[in-house]
């Protein structure tokens, strides 16, 4: 049985608060809605002493409860999906968000962030310079930076006036401006496969022969020249490896393939296959690197087939990598497009 102690539910309340208070890492009253955390300011405020006696009274009854409880819920969409973490389908959760933010039970913002930077972008291009002004001032400072950086000069002065005067705004004025970008987000086309094209194209032109590979960009470039960039850029080959590979990231490349497979691609004739054999032989230590030479020089004639064959394994190799978070692709720059 609880102990009486004179003090209501709200009091009992504050009374734990206080005596958690001095850890940080176990209070956070960030998940109460705003009512919630003003009530218990309140309370607190009109509290002076409470003695030993009544303050282990309310710890008693406390402990008590949370021992009755068997399971508990968010009790709000956005903590029920931050709890399922990636075990609903992106689709499942898109949907949800957007249920909760159109019926006012969710926070339309949190949405809008997660949105593609070209949703943002085209919306940063189409909506009223005052919305986008508070969809910058909504957005992460970083992400916010990006979708300013892109958008057209005279567009950006405007915006950046604009958001002198967002100070001001109501939270029910915020809430409405999310919503009003969930639809307008909502009503953008959305594309069934989320790969770009050109990045398709290269991907499969990354493993062509270069003869193929050379007379299909040739044919984009005659069609559809700005398409046909995009392609190149998507393009990755052996000869682009000391433009595009940082020097690090050498050894750990030719960890992950077998040696006569490496020993095979490195013997490839062409200047800029030979090139990109001696940045690898160079970023690699002087004894592994002189056993490399040494071993590609008792091979003998190797076919030109198991030579490109060599180096689709070596590209492979680096695709897994980048695949995998081990390593960062360096950006083509113009020369290399050329290449």
């Amino acid at each position: 049985m609880n102990a009486q102690t004179g003090l209501s539910q709200r009091q009992k309340a504050a009374v734990i608060v206080r005596l958690l208070l001095d850890d940080d890492e176990v209070v956070s009253l960030s998940r109460l809605d705003s009512d919630a955390q003003t009530m218990l300011a309140e309370e607190m405020a009109g509290m002076e002493l409470i003695d030993r006696k009544t303050r282990d009274a309310v710890i008693t009854e406390f402990c008590d409860r949370l021992e009755s409880v068997g399971v508990t819920f968010p009790g709000n969409l956005d903590g029920t999906l931050a709890m399922l973490g990636g075990k609903l389908s992106e689709d499942s959760t898109d949907r949800l968000r957007r249920l909760a933010a159109m019926s006012g039970r969710g926070d339309p913002w949190q949405r809008v962030a997660t949105l593609s930077k070209d949703n943002i972008l085209t919306l940063a291009n189409s909506e009223s310079i005052e919305i986008v002004a508070l969809m910058l001032s909504k957005l992460p400072v970083v992400r916010a930076s990006d979708i300013f950086s892109a958008l057209p000069r005279e567009r950006a002065r405007a915006v950046a006036q604009a958001m002198s005067m967002t100070g001001a705004v109501t939270p029910q004025a915020l809430q409405r401006v999310g919503l009003i970008l969930l639809q307008a987000a909502d009503a953008l086309p959305r594309p069934a496969i989320d790969t770009p094209a050109a990045d398709r194209i290269g991907a499969i032109l990354n493993f062509a022969t270069a003869d193929l590979r050379d007379e299909v960009l040739e044919t984009l470039e005659k069609d559809d020249a700005g398409f046909a960039g995009g392609v190149r850029r998507a393009i990755f080959i052996f000869g682009h490896i000391p433009h595009r590979i940082e020097t690090r990231d050498v050894p750990r490349i030719v960890r992950e393939v077998e040696q006569p497979v490496l020993l095979r691609a490195l013997s490839a004739p062409d200047p800029d296959d030979a090139a990109a054999a001696e940045f690898i032989l160079t970023n690699l230590s002087q004894r592994m690197a002189d056993g490399l030479r040494e071993e590609m020089e008792g091979l003998g004639k190797v076919r030109a087939r198991d030579i490109e064959d060599a180096k689709t394994e070596v590209i492979a190799a680096i695709r897994r990598l980048e695949e995998a978070g081990d390593l960062t692709l360096i950006l083509p720059d113009d020369d290399d497009e050329e290449a």
